[in-house]
């Protein structure tokens, strides 16, 4: 059989490569001008290979009894990492993926395709847009996690998108984002207060170096009106090869003390990561 080879394609919002892993047979990193978007085991869909990624799938597992099917919404497609968990984990799911880049969706297709029957449907537009269309409490979760190169869009962080974002959750619905920060964190701190604003349960899930502002790196926050799981979580985050924290309730009041909620006429992009921060090769 052919080793597989790098493939590298001009898409719509820049470079994207799909690099196959050396040490297993059917795995792909893709990147978006040199930053890692996804990995994707076609073979094994429940190998997560990003920590962030494996944060979101606790949430995942853990917010409805095992193996229920769930409808989610996926704001931000890349590889199509989790939607692969999901239809793994929960056969029957039904998941909508909202992706920007035709050209990328194009590629994964081609070269990373989907099962047959997966449940999965994958179209292009805004996330945003696409949020607003979407019927009132007609899904169980939304997974942000849309970035414009190494950065999550202005728009989709303000309290008019949180407030979207609790329209079209169910009541016992759970809205988790992949986020990335640093010290002294004012985006994080304000994606905290904005969403405290709107639903009355939130939690953080990050590791500890990163949250005592040693490095820039991603923390997933989870949205909720009912609790989150949250001693589940910090069981299955503290037991990853990268320990992860659950802050919540005064920790997390903490953590926002000063923030205040953003809305669209002054929503800002998460910063620029520092140089090397999210690169390979």
């Amino acid at each position: 059989m052919d080793e597989p080879i790098p493939v590298t394609r001009e898409v719509d919002h820049g470079t994207a490569k799909l690099m196959p892993d050396v040490d297993r047979a059917r795995a792909w990193l893709l990147t978006m001008d040199g930053a890692p978007q996804s990995y994707v085991d076609l073979d094994d869909p429940t190998h997560l290979e990003f920590e962030y990624a494996r944060r979101i799938a606790h949430v995942l597992d853990t917010v409805a009894e095992p193996g229920r099917p769930l409808t989610l919404l996926h704001l931000g497609g890349g590889a199509l990492t989790l939607p692969r968990y999901a239809a793994a984990t929960r056969p029957g799911s039904r998941q909508r993926v909202v992706e920007a880049d035709r050209g990328l969706i194009e590629l994964v297709a081609e070269h990373l395709p989907l099962p047959a029957g997966s449940g999965i449907e994958v179209c292009a537009g805004d996330a945003r847009a696409v949020l607003e269309e979407a019927p009132a409490g007609s899904v169980d979760m939304i997974i942000g996690d849309v970035f414009g190169g190494s950065r999550v869009p202005a728009h989709l962080t303000s309290l008019e998108y949180a407030r979207g974002v609790a329209r079209v959750l169910r009541p016992d619905g759970h809205y988790v984002a992949n986020l990335a920060d640093g010290a002294p964190f004012d985006f994080l701190r304000a994606q905290v207060a904005t969403f405290a604003s709107v639903f009355e349960h939130l939690c953080l899930i990050a590791e500890a170096p990163m949250l005592r502002g040693r490095r820039f790196g991603n923390a997933v926050l989870v949205a909720a009106h009912r609790e989150p799981p949250l001693a589940d979580l910090a069981r299955r985050t503290a037991a990853d090869v990268f320990p992860a924290r659950v802050e919540y309730g005064a920790a997390l009041e903490r953590f926002a003390r000063g923030a205040v909620p953003v809305r669209d006429a002054d929503a800002v992009a998460s910063p620029e990561p520092p140089g090397g921060a999210f690169t390979v090769g």
